[in-house]
């Protein structure tokens, strides 16, 4: 991959990191809630199951989904309604977590890097950079190059996320205006399933 290809591939993966979508909205809601260090976890999570779904994507899984439309649909379907469970979640959210609390928690490592494997957004966002930037000629390393790029911007743009809710827990630490902050949240996530639905 030239110089080139691989500042645009960069570019790529940080506009889409970095702008809103399932993930970024979870963990704006989650900085606000839990704050920014109970979130991390979440955040490392992001980062590595949407790297297994890049190296899923680029070495086949991709292909697999085309010739089993079927296959593809039941991951909509099963991605849509657990991505609809998490925004009534969010929107039904009425204190902020607290260490300890078992009602109320961030969530976890393996929850979140599961959560890329049914996330519409990372799919589209994998299936995009592997059809757009992957070298015929050298389809190994491409793949990894891609993955590498990802690797190098996703943690920056979600942490910006999560960071920004937490710079909001004073402001929302009034319970109406939590309240009405999860409701907007919630109805955002869920508002996020509309490209995958038309």
């Amino acid at each position: 991959m030239t110089a080139d290809a691989f500042l645009a591939l960069l570019v790529y993966a940080l506009v889409t990191s970095i702008t809103p979508g399932p993930n970024n909205f979870m963990l704006l809601a989650s900085g606000v809630n839990f704050g920014f260090m109970r979130t991390i976890p979440h955040m490392l999570g992001i980062g590595m199951g949407f790297l297994s779904l890049l190296l899923g994507v680029g070495f086949g899984l991709g292909a697999v989904l085309t010739a089993f439309p079927a296959l593809h649909t039941a991951l909509k379907v099963a991605g849509g309604a657990y991505l609809a469970y998490l925004a009534w979640r969010i929107a039904m959210s009425r204190s902020m977590g607290k260490d300890g609390d078992a009602k109320t928690r961030p969530m976890t490592f393996l929850e979140a890097a599961a959560f890329q494997w049914v996330n519409p957004k990372a799919w589209v966002m994998a299936l995009t950079a592997m059809a757009v930037y992957t070298n015929p000629e050298s389809p190994f390393l491409s793949v990894l190059s891609i993955s590498f790029a990802f690797a190098l911007v996703n943690l920056p743009s979600v942490s910006s996320w999560a960071g920004f809710g937490m710079a909001l827990r004073g402001f929302l630490s009034d319970p109406a205006r939590l309240k009405w902050f999860n409701i907007c949240m919630g109805l955002l996530l869920a508002a996020t399933l509309w490209p995958m639905l038309r």
